[in-house]
């Protein structure tokens, strides 16, 4: 059989789609600064994968099929472990190189090599933090003799695509990258890999920016106002993800029977932290710390996921259900990539029969499902970093009475088209100190507002202290997880998976469902994380980690589910152990949890098709909360009213073509910038957002001043201050019935009177939101829609973000008008304080029928390919966008009947 070495394109509709976009492609580049005579046809061609035919593969002991769909979706066949990732890496390495490439220079501090002196404060936070030396100790002293030799496999399959291959072949990223400068791809390495994990726990970190923002909030608000924008979380309301159960008394692991209260055994742990605050230039830290989640995502209240499983009595199959969507930053390509791994007969030789969502760059699956259990992921949440202030004197640090010297390392950085930058990264017993990264970063807590210390003319040192900074043994985890039979091995799996601490839930072919919270996750002596620590006193040491056997589980709950969706794990008041202070309030979750129990109270089963539909659910608990309110409230500007009727009869879903949701969505942004926004320190405000404030060492209410100061704020949009996630809707919630509270004063401006009561202030958020949307979508309310102003487009990351204007053309796509929204269950999250733009989404969705694997459906945000122009390029962004799923084929004919092209991979 002839090789066909473009991306397969079965549909002829596809196929000339595919030709046209190459052909405008060209086009475009002819039209584009004189690079039009450079690029052709064939230089865009170049880098498609061939997908049938057959290839010689080194190092193969025996033929592997690799069989995609008509997405492109990969499922590969082969008789050894070895031989199974090897395969996989070849395939990843055909589709998604350059992917590759950028996340492992990304995690090793090294993007300067390729994009040039550009990257440099980035690579020099990076290369502190020291995620790549991590994964290489990783790799030497702790994973396990198998797990190597399949990262080994899969760095093999991915060095043969490579061989004899550079520039255009590989990409049009590297056509482009070669034009500017002379950069070849490396050879991969097995830490290359191991590596990529540190971005995710750094993506999944939990309450970094909290801890800063606490302190930053020092600057212009009491303790009492902090804490009326931190309030508790609501148990009473949201439930957590574990129902009951404690730590038995009589074996001191955790029971899900137990009816325990006893939390004698935190240690202190939930006492507050003796700092009270940082002086406002820790907000050079939180820049610093911006930089890095603009590669992985905006980090923030909003990032994590929703995942439930029901028992087969309650479900059309009679067989358990289970439902992810992980939300994460939008990409293009995106995060996952879709593959089965299958031995075609599982022994001890070939122990996999594994498919569902993968990390390009890494071996094995990370979401999915084997012939026995299926199982996802949201983020847990936990609070595994802490900033400590550290006294410094020279090239020592204070503990207790005395000082110790720092450890210190010389890095240096590699610059394309530059010299290279030497740094030196200096640690205490904590952690790397961050504060070393830039000038203004060498000033982080000068005159700090501490209760424990003095102002230091010198300033404070800042170190972090992270769990995914020691070395541990999650990859091993990965591969235990794709060959567990059962709970008993799925909880042993998860006992390895350290960082990122994930939520798991689980399904299984016999009807069991379950739930396990693992992870390293630290048990403080003293204090409680919210915010940064005494470094010089020994109290605020980590004095351990939870252990694996005291953290929550639940197997085959009476409820008869399991919904996570980033809520509490346990209730604080029967649990002894501090996880976070910093959960999501539980929106989500509990809309989960009712649309489940309204189904089960009906009568009715719940089906593949109501899984799928809950997913999609747009509703929106705080325009449920406050629509009624905004109804009531006299507006007498007809022009403010016309848009105040599209709320009426409103059932607060928030459809693409809704104009409702759009006008609610504007009025909430404004509820939020009057309330609260306007009275944030500039840190944590929006960026180049200036306002006439009160000086901030003044206690004179706003209107008693005659002058004010005029303060821009400093924070990317994407992580400004208030961002309207569900802890923003819990503090209204709590001071929606005090009409005369003190958050609803705001100051007059010039066209507007000060406002002291809830309904002036709801009034002028109503009025500001009419003329936004005058101005965004025009003069007549009637023809606004939610989709309009609810946008996403990807962006492929780096070049599409940072590269030519021509060049973004060629990588990018979109844009989107979508529905759902913060907090819905359909996550596509905005932040309130930049804007409507879409920028966190369920970057996939799947529904898993547990035991009948072959009705399973999921879908991904983009497509299989990377390569800009493949017919897989963003195939499935249109159904992802409207809800659909696609089939899942996982069974041997199941696979043969979708498949369209095979490829023979022989030694």
């Amino acid at each position: 059989m002839p090789a066909n070495t473009t991306a397969s394109s079965p549909k002829k509709k596809k196929g000339r789609r595919a030709r046209l976009l190459v052909i405008v492609l060209v086009l475009a580049l002819v039209a584009g600064v004189g690079y039009g005579t450079w690029w052709s046809i064939s230089t865009v061609r170049a880098s498609f994968p061939q997908t049938t035919g057959t290839i010689k593969l080194e190092g193969l002991k025996g033929q592997v099929e690799v069989k995609r769909d008509d997405y492109g979706i990969p499922q590969i066949y082969a008789d050894s472990d070895e031989d199974l990732f090897r395969a996989q890496g070849f395939v990843q390495a055909q589709d998604r190189f350059w992917e590759m490439d950028v996340r492992r220079h990304m995690t090793a501090g090294r993007l300067s090599e390729m994009f040039g002196s550009g990257q440099v404060e980035t690579d020099s936070f990076l290369r502190t933090l020291g995620w790549r030396r991590v994964a290489q100790q990783e790799y030497d002293t702790k994973l396990s003799p198998d797990t190597k030799k399949y990262l080994q496999a899969y760095a093999d399959g991915v060095n043969a695509y490579l061989k004899g291959r550079e520039g255009r072949e590989l990409s049009v990223e590297y056509a482009a990258l070669e034009f500017e400068n002379d950069y070849k791809p490396e050879k991969w390495t097995p830490v290359d890999s191991v590596a990529w994990l540190k971005a995710m726990a750094w993506d999944l970190r939990g309450n970094m920016q909290e801890e800063i923002d606490r302190s930053l909030l020092t600057s212009r608000l009491s303790e009492k106002q902090i804490k009326d924008l931190y309030p508790p979380y609501p148990y009473d309301r949201n439930k957590p993800i574990v129902g009951g159960g404690g730590i038995s008394a009589a074996t001191g692991k955790f029971d899900p029977g137990s009816t325990s209260t006893d939390i004698s055994g935190n240690g202190g742990n939930s006492a507050r932290g003796a700092a009270q605050g940082l002086n406002s230039q820790l907000a050079a830290l939180s820049k610093t710390l911006d930089a890095i989640p603009a590669l992985l995502g905006p980090s923030g209240n909003g990032i994590g996921s929703n995942s439930w499983v029901v028992s087969g009595r309650y479900t059309t199959t009679n067989k358990p259900m289970l439902a992810n969507d992980p939300h994460l930053a939008p990409q293009l390509p995106s995060l996952w990539y879709q593959m089965g791994l299958h031995c075609r007969s599982v022994s001890a030789s070939c122990q996999y029969d594994v498919a569902g969502y993968t990390f390009s760059g890494m071996p094995g699956v990370i979401i999915g499902h084997n012939q026995d259990i299926a199982w996802g992921f949201t983020n847990l949440g936990a609070d595994v970093t802490d900033l400590y202030l550290e006294k410094l004197s020279g090239d020592r640090y204070q503990v207790g009475r005395e000082e110790r010297q720092l450890t210190t390392r010389e890095e240096v950085i590699k610059v394309a088209g530059g010299s290279d930058r030497k740094i030196t990264v200096r640690s205490t017993g904590h952690g790397p100190l961050v504060s070393d990264r830039s000038d203004e970063l060498e000033k982080v807590g000068q005159k700090a507002p501490v209760s424990f210390a003095p102002d230091r003319g010198a300033g404070y040192g800042v170190a972090l202290q992270w769990t995914a900074l020691q070395a541990g043994k999650s990859m091993d985890a990965v591969f235990a997880l794709d060959r567990a039979k059962d709970f008993a091995a799925f909880r042993a799996a998860a006992k390895n998976f350290e960082v990122p601490s994930q939520n798991l839930v689980y399904a299984d072919a016999k009807g069991n469902i379950g739930y396990q919270a693992p992870g390293t996750i630290p048990v403080r002596a003293e204090g409680d994380g919210t915010t940064p620590a005494p470094g010089w006193n020994p109290k605020y040491r980590w004095k351990g980690y939870i252990p694996f056997d005291e953290l929550p589980y639940e197997l085959n709950p009476k409820r008869g589910y399991i919904a996570t969706a980033n809520q509490a794990v346990i209730d604080a008041k029967k649990y002894p152990y501090l996880i976070t202070k910093d959960y999501g309030y539980g929106t989500r979750s509990q809309r989960i949890n009712d649309l489940i129990e309204l189904k089960i109270r009906g009568g009715g089963k719940i089906s593949t098709e109501d899984m799928r539909t809950m997913q999609m659910d747009n509703s929106s608990e705080i325009a449920k909360l406050l629509t009624p309110i905004l109804l009531k409230i006299d507006i007498s500007d007809p022009y403010v009213r016309e848009a105040q009727k599209l709320l009426e009869g409103w059932r607060y879903t928030q459809e693409p073509d809704s104009g409702a949701a759009a006008y609610f969505n504007a009025v909430w942004r404004n509820v939020l910038k009057l309330a609260f926004g306007n009275k944030l320190p500039k840190e944590l405000r929006v960026e180049d957002e200036c306002l006439n404030v009160r000086p901030a060492d003044s206690t004179a209410p706003d209107d008693e001043l005659s002058k004010r100061v005029r303060e821009c704020g400093q924070r990317d949009t994407d992580s400004a201050q208030p961002d309207g996630g569900d802890r923003w809707s819990e503090v209204v919630r709590r001071i929606l019935n005090d009409e005369k509270n003190e958050w609803w004063h705001s100051p007059a401006s010039r066209t507007d009177a000060a406002t002291v009561t809830r309904d002036q202030l709801l009034a002028r958020a109503m009025e500001d939101a009419r003329w936004e949307l005058t101005a965004k979508l025009g003069k007549d309310a009637t023809s606004w829609s939610w989709g309009r102003l609810h946008q996403l487009t990807l962006k492929n990351q780096t070049l599409g973000t940072e590269g030519p204007g021509f060049l973004q053309f060629v990588l990018n796509r979109g844009p989107w008008n979508l529905g759902g929204g913060e907090a819905a269950v359909n996550a596509t999250g905005w932040n309130a304080a930049g804007g409507y733009s879409v920028i966190w989404v369920p970057s996939m969705r799947m529904v898993v029928n547990v035991g009948d694997w072959d009705k399973s459906r999921w879908i991904n945000l983009t497509g299989a390919s990377g390569h800009a122009y493949s017919a897989h390029y963003t195939d499935q962004t249109d159904k992802w966008a409207d809800g659909e799923l696609l089939d899942w084929a996982y069974g041997k004919q199941a696979v043969e009947n979708k498949t369209v092209d095979t490829l023979k991979l022989t030694p």
